[in-house]
């Protein structure tokens, strides 16, 4: 058994969950906001059956795209904006990212 956890863009949240209940996968949703944009996230446990990883991972990668985004420096209260960048860089921003844990047991009370 694997507890997956897949932090995901709020962008493409609703598309993947829609796509986990349709395939028979729960989960838990729980906010999250990433460290370096600031932005919100939302992180989902799932706990599934080793053979039952593959198709979540296929899921996940077809419901969460990256894609580049302009970033005011002053927003995220770094110290780029004093290393010349001007008042906005181009960073990649969504996709997901997925932990995948060894799980002894899932019990549903």
């Amino acid at each position: 058994m694997k507890l997956l956890i897949a932090i995901v863009n709020k962008r493409d949240i609703r598309h993947l969950t829609d796509a986990l209940i349709d395939n028979d996968f729960r989960f838990t949703e729980i906010g999250s906001t990433g460290g370096f944009l600031r932005a919100g996230n939302v992180t989902l446990l799932i706990g599934v059956d080793d053979e039952r990883v593959p198709p979540v991972l296929e899921l996940i990668q077809n419901h969460c795209h990256a894609r580049e985004e302009a970033i005011d420096v002053a927003q995220i209260g770094t110290h780029l904006d004093a290393l010349g960048l001007g008042e906005a860089v181009t960073t990649m921003v969504g996709g997901a990212q997925v932990f995948i844990i060894q799980t002894e047991r899932m019990v549903v009370v």
